[in-house]
């Protein structure tokens, strides 16, 4: 059970690109990286694009003045500098800026963390890959609901064989919150998302399933995509050709086959992720509503229902516990997670500590690229007119 007490030797110098007062993500950010304040500690950020407003909301949230800067290019250069310049920096920007940030993080020698999907292409993924590696760098993905404890238990469970073989998986995100154009014409955090020069080549796909696919490389790690058929819509025609909702089909090495449909025109859900593996003998299912509690449906037995913090459950899902059985965690508990797998492993990466790093599991460059990857074989079997492709 994790208690806050250091894991690493001090605090991570962190600093964030984006962000800033208007961003609709950039408080999980921060609730997840300082819930444990010996893991990083916020000195210095490029919060805004509006650089008067950014200097503002980052001494408000208690950065010093001379450390909110106008741009990210300008903080990188002054940091390097310091000898208490930052070592790691948070990408909370719209997409399309995304590869251009990292990659100047990266070659002025800071580990990084990015906002998903990670690039617009896979190539650009690989490209900072390799960089990072040359560099001796990590690269993280912000798969915030990853870091639920109960999708540890559902990996365990699997793995071990109580749910048989696995035979299907059916994912799905949706809400109800772009169900008309309004928050096109009025939300900044909107407009850009249906903008192909800023968002890249989708809109949910990218923005909401690669969640849900992640979790299911998360507790499938041996699942590996053999071809898929994507059906994608623009219910808003203004839109196009950036979908607001898709429906996925995919089948597997080994036989197994998968199902996801993602959309922002769910109308009336407020927000609806879950991901249900069915195998020879049994089912497992978690949905983001009730993070914590993972359903275990077995044929011809009584359903079982298990609880985040419970003794029972698998020491890897102990591990991530905060607030113990008795009290409801949350996303704030799941960034919390990951962000601390993030220290761990660019404390490790600093260490040379690469067995240990081998091992540890969280959002990694891997896990962006198939991100990635994901989105671009969806597009291309959508713009071929829904048919099905081998995944490249």
């Amino acid at each position: 059970m994790l208690n806050g007490e250091k894991q690493i030797s001090r605090p991570l110098r962190w600093a964030m690109v984006g962000g800033g007062r208007l961003s609709q993500v950039g408080y999980k950010h921060r609730s997840g990286a300082l819930r444990d304040n010996t893991a990083f500690k916020l000195v210095a950020g490029a919060f805004d694009i509006d650089a008067r407003r950014g200097r503002e909301f980052g001494v408000n949230i208690g950065v010093e003045a001379g450390r909110c800067y106008d741009s990210w290019a300008q903080m990188f250069a002054d940091e390097a500098s310091r000898s208490d310049g930052i070592e790691v920096v948070t990408i909370a920007t719209p997409n399309g800026t995304h590869y251009e940030i990292s990659k100047a993080a990266l070659n002025a020698g800071l580990h990084v963390i990015c906002e998903k999907p990670l690039f617009f292409t896979s190539q650009q993924a690989r490209e900072i890959k390799q960089l990072a590696a040359e560099k001796g760098l990590i690269v993280g993905v912000t798969y915030g609901y990853s870091g639920h404890q109960m999708l540890l238990q559902m990996r365990k469970m699997i793995a071990q064989g109580d749910i048989g073989d696995v035979r299907m998986v059916e994912m799905q995100y949706t809400h109800g919150f772009s169900a008309n154009d309004n928050a096109d014409k009025f939300s900044e955090a909107q407009k850009w998302r249906v903008e192909p020069k800023i968002a890249g080549p989708s809109f949910v796909l990218g923005d909401l399933s690669t969640h849900t696919f992640y979790i299911s490389q998360l507790v499938l790690p041996q699942l590996q995509l053999k071809s898929l058929l994507c059906d994608r819509q623009s219910f808003i025609p203004s839109r196009a050709p950036l979908e607001d909702n898709a429906m996925v089909l995919m089948h597997y090495h080994g036989g197994a086959v998968g199902r996801m449909w993602t959309s922002s025109v769910n109308a009336g859900s407020m927000d609806s992720q879950f991901i249900r593996i069915i195998g020879s003998k049994a089912s497992l299912e978690w949905r983001d509503s009730q993070p914590n509690e993972l359903r275990h449906e077995r044929q011809n037995q009584p359903n079982q229902l298990l609880h985040h913090g419970m003794p029972y459950l698998d020491e890897t899902a102990l591990a991530d516990d905060r607030l113990g059985a008795l009290h409801t965690e949350g996303l704030t508990e799941a960034w919390s997670n990951i962000y601390l797998k993030f220290a761990l492993a660019i404390d490790a990466k600093q260490r040379g500590e690469e067995a240990a790093l081998a091992d540890m599991i969280y959002p990694d460059i891997d896990a962006g690229i198939e991100g990635v990857r994901w989105v671009e074989n969806c597009v291309r079997s959508a713009d071929k007119g829904a048919v099905w492709v081998n995944y490249e």
